[in-house]
């Protein structure tokens, strides 16, 4: 299937009517082409989804964008950012377009064009802007209904591009929201700017009226950013030309800000699909067996999944781990706010303990910690290179054994995510109270069976709600807390010399102990944890430690262990994608689900 519908343009210049009024863009154009387009069935019903990946053909004027679809550039160079804002906009255009001309058609298959007014546009098409990246949506659209499909003067075109568009944030943090530069966009999508420069002016005259004389106002509400490189704002850009915001878990909306535009929805994408595939069988008696004597048949045999992970450890990584010990799984993006620093710290007190007192009972444990870093992530390579160097160390020790394991698991993707998530004991979600959005594989890791030890933070909340706190092993600051820390100010050094067992681990970090051949190779880490961590993990670590020494405790007794699965796994229907999605519909689509059923084609059809 392919569809051009228009030209998908970079570069080129403008000339004719300035502003919001129509104007013509020379562009280079491109044409989407859907590649490995798939149909998503909806259960029971009948109906079908499309999903896939979008084509660049051969372009105009002998450019090479063939592959501007699926290249790839380090993003912290110019050629990365240029890319990266090149495929934004390739796929949203092309998008579009197909949107517009599905909207024109007459009936099914149709291609000859019916709908000319497009007053009920918003009526038929919800776009739902999945964070920043489609922000480019909201121009975009305009430009379509003003330059080329003459179908509204800019003021009508703008009431139906917001309702359209509603937008979904994904994070609290500044430094993660996308800034386009000015340059940039000038030099790729004039038009584009050019649009977006009547949005801001049109938006700040509104604000001015509102707030007259209030200048501080205006400056951090405008979508551009003025300093020593003038940036475009896509957050302010989503939220002034959506018709509805939310977050994807209550205390992210909570965070974001108390607004009847605002609404939380937990954003629950892979829960069917993880219940199916993760651990086939595991759920489907929990209802019956609930309560009852039998709860050992309820689950899965877990340690089936966990011996067939150990052997792939053991055949992939070169580790030999003893299946019968917790299993401790952190595996997600590697970020300074997720905190895989406070789980290594956690790893290093383990090991000490071990070698302070060898002959001591000890719960057996493997830790594996996964995920992938940004290209131009310093610290994050970093975090990567200490989880390495630490198995290294603990790994090889003659007195540890197979009582403490160290494990990096390598290019951390969904097909090793099927296998380690049902072989997980212990799910750490662990970042700093008020940074994480919601988080996914919370979600994943609970419906298969493993039981959570985390801060309060993101849909951590929910889980403790739905649950019961006493459920999960919840530690830690919240969100009060560390605001109120911001206040009187987050001094790491007062946790270093109070806490033995953290000054030792640090100690051993700084020291080069975890790096014999390069004692300053974490000097880096050292230095950002005693003197600018805005995370502050100094501060969680004992609160942590002795929470994990809970964790041990209960896994000691296997049946109260099994029954705190059983409430977790019983508790986690809420977080069905179905429920999802059904609200979205309600609240921010304002289509109410249909339990209409299509026809089979060999059906009669009244």
């Amino acid at each position: 299937r392919v569809f051009c519908g228009g030209s998908v343009g970079l570069y080129g210049a403008l000339w004719g009517a300035v502003g919001l009024c129509g104007a013509r863009w020379g562009s280079v154009g491109l044409c989407g082409v859907p590649w490995g387009t798939m149909g998503l069935r909806g259960a029971q019903w009948g109906t079908v989804g499309l999903g896939g990946a979008l084509w660049g053909s051969v372009g105009l004027c002998g450019a090479q964008w063939g592959s501007v679809g699926l290249s790839v550039a380090p993003p912290q160079f110019f050629e990365g950012k240029e890319l990266r804002l090149k495929q934004e906009y390739f796929v949203v255009a092309a998008t579009l377009h197909d949107i517009v001309r599905r909207f024109k058609s007459a009936k099914f298959g149709s291609r000859d064009p019916v709908r000319t007014a497009f007053d009920t546009f918003p009526d038929k098409v919800a776009i739902q802007l999945n964070d920043t990246h489609p922000s480019l949506a909201i121009p975009e659209l305009m430009r379509i209904l003003v330059d080329e499909e003459k179908a509204a003067l800019p003021p009508q075109a703008w009431d139906v591009t917001v309702r359209t568009c509603a937008y979904t944030n994904h994070t609290v943090l500044p430094e993660a929201l996308e800034r386009w530069p000015v340059h940039l966009l000038e030099s790729l999508l004039p038009r584009h700017l050019e649009i977006i420069y009547e949005i801001n002016q049109r938006f700040l005259d509104r604000v001015y009226a509102t707030f007259p004389g209030d200048h501080e106002r205006l400056r951090r509400m405008s979508l551009v950013e003025e300093g020593a490189v003038k940036r475009i704002n896509m957050a302010h850009l989503c939220i002034v030309g959506a018709h509805a915001v939310n977050g994807v878990a209550r205390i992210h909306s909570e965070i974001l800000k108390q607004s009847a535009k605002f609404a939380a929805l937990l954003e629950r994408d892979y829960g069917v699909y993880w219940g199916a595939i993760g651990s086939v069988g595991s759920v489907g008696s929990v209802g019956v067996l609930w309560g009852s004597v039998g709860i050992w048949g309820c689950l899965p045999p877990p340690q089936e999944n966990k011996a067939k992970f150990a052997a792939l450890l053991e055949r992939d990584y070169g580790v030999r781990v003893n299946p019968a010990a917790l299993f401790d799984v952190q595996v997600k993006r590697i970020h300074e706010y997720k905190r895989q620093l406070l789980n290594c710290l956690h790893v290093i007190t383990l090991y000490n303990r071990i070698k302070k007192e060898p002959n001591k009972a000890f719960v057996p444990r493997t830790v594996m910690i996964g995920g992938k870093a940004a290209p131009g992530y310093h610290m994050a390579k970093l975090i990567i290179r200490l989880v390495t160097a630490i198995g290294e160390v603990v790994n090889n020790d003659p007195a540890v054994g197979d009582r403490l394991k160290v494990i990096f698991l390598e290019n951390y993707r969904v097909s090793l995510a099927e296998k380690v998530i049902p072989a997980a004991d212990l799910s750490e979600q662990i970042s700093t109270a008020g940074t994480e959005a919601s988080g996914t594989g919370n979600m994943k890791f609970m419906l298969n069976g493993a039981l959570t030890i985390g801060t309060m933070d993101g849909a951590n909340v929910e889980m403790a709600e739905e649950a019961g706190e006493e459920n999960l092993f919840i530690f830690g600051m919240r969100v009060d807390d560390v605001e109120r820390l911001d206040r009187q100010g987050y001094r790491a050094r007062d946790y270093y010399e109070r806490l033995p067992e953290l000054r030792a681990a640090v100690d051993q970090v700084s020291s080069g102990f975890f790096s014999p051949r390069q004692p300053d190779l974490f000097r880096d880490v050292v230095n950002m944890l005693m003197n600018h961590d805005r995370f502050k993990v100094f501060a969680d670590y004992e609160d942590y430690v002795k929470c994990q020494e809970r964790v041990s405790a209960l896994y000691q007794n296997p049946r109260e262990w099994t029954r705190t699965v059983i409430r977790n796994v019983a508790a986690a229907g809420k977080f069905s994608s179905d429920r999802t999605i059904a609200q979205y519909a309600r609240e921010i689509w304002g289509a109410e689900p249909t339990r209409h059923r299509i026809p089979a084609p060999d059906e009669p059809r009244h």
